[in-house]
C-alpha cells in the first residue's frame, strides 16, 4: 500500500513539474496577444499545431536523453544540478514577470506571425516546449526505467491536453481572468517551479556526496 502511495505521489510530482514549466495558464495572455488578429477557427488550428509540436519535441528529448548522457559523458548528478539551476532561472523570470526562452530577432518575430508557422514557432517551440521543459523531461527520465518514461510521457500528454483546452478557449478565459489574474497564477507556478528546482540541486549534491563517501570508504 505504501509503495502505491509513493508511486502516486511521484506521478503527481512529475506532472506538476512539467505543468509548471510549460505554464499554459501564464502563457494565455501571450497566446492571446500573438493571435489576436486571427479568427477563432484560426486560433484553434494554431493551438493544435503548437500543442502537437510541443508534444513531439518533449517526447523526443525524453527518449534520447539517456543517449545524450552517454555521448557527452554527463553524470546524472551533474545534469540534475545544471537542470536545477536552469529551472530556477526560469522560475525567477516567471516570478518577476518575464517570459523565459522566447527571445528572438525582429525578423524571426515577423516570420512567426505567418499563420502556417506561428503554431510551431514561437508558440509550440520555445514558448511551450522551451529549454526548461526539455531539461525537466530529460531529468525525470534519467533513470532509464520504462515506468519513469511512461509517467513522463503521460504527464506530457495530460499537460498538453489541458494546454490545448485552455488555448482553444483563450477568449473566454482571458476575458474572465484578465492580465492581472493570469500573471498572478504565473507567479504561483513560478514559486512551485523554484521549489522543484532547489530540490533538483539538493538531490544532485546529495548523490555526489554519497558517491564520494562510497569511494572513500572503498579505499
Amino acid at each position: 500500500m505504501s509503495s502505491v502511495i509513493i508511486e502516486f505521489s511521484y506521478v503527481i510530482t512529475v506532472f506538476l513539474a512539467i505543468f509548471a514549466i510549460v505554464d499554459p495558464i501564464g502563457n494565455i495572455p501571450i497566446f492571446y496577444t500573438i493571435t489576436q488578429r486571427f479568427s477563432q477557427e484560426d486560433r484553434k488550428l494554431i493551438a493544435k499545431k503548437a500543442v502537437l509540436a510541443a508534444i513531439a519535441t518533449l517526447i523526443i528529448f525524453g527518449l534520447i536523453g539517456q543517449y545524450i548522457f552517454l555521448l557527452f559523458s554527463i553524470t546524472i548528478p551533474a545534469f540534475r544540478i545544471a537542470g536545477g539551476i536552469l529551472l530556477f532561472r526560469v522560475a525567477f523570470n516567471m516570478l518577476y514577470g518575464t517570459t523565459p526562452g522566447t527571445k528572438s530577432t525582429e525578423k524571426e518575430k515577423e516570420e512567426a506571425m505567418e499563420k502556417d508557422m506561428i503554431g510551431i514557432i514561437p508558440i509550440g517551440i520555445p514558448l511551450l516546449a522551451g529549454p526548461g521543459a526539455i531539461s525537466t523531461v530529460m531529468l525525470y527520465n534519467s533513470s532509464g526505467s520504462i515506468i519513469a518514461l511512461f509517467i513522463v510521457i503521460l504527464s506530457i500528454i495530460v499537460t498538453m491536453v489541458i494546454t490545448y483546452f485552455l488555448l482553444r478557449h483563450v477568449d473566454q478565459i482571458f476575458n474572465r481572468l484578465g492580465r492581472i489574474g493570469t500573471h498572478a497564477i504565473s507567479r504561483i507556478m513560478g514559486l512551485i517551479l523554484a521549489a522543484i528546482a532547489i530540490q533538483f540541486i539538493i538531490n544532485g549534491i546529495h548523490q555526489i556526496i554519497m558517491e564520494w563517501i562510497g569511494e572513500l570508504s572503498g579505499l
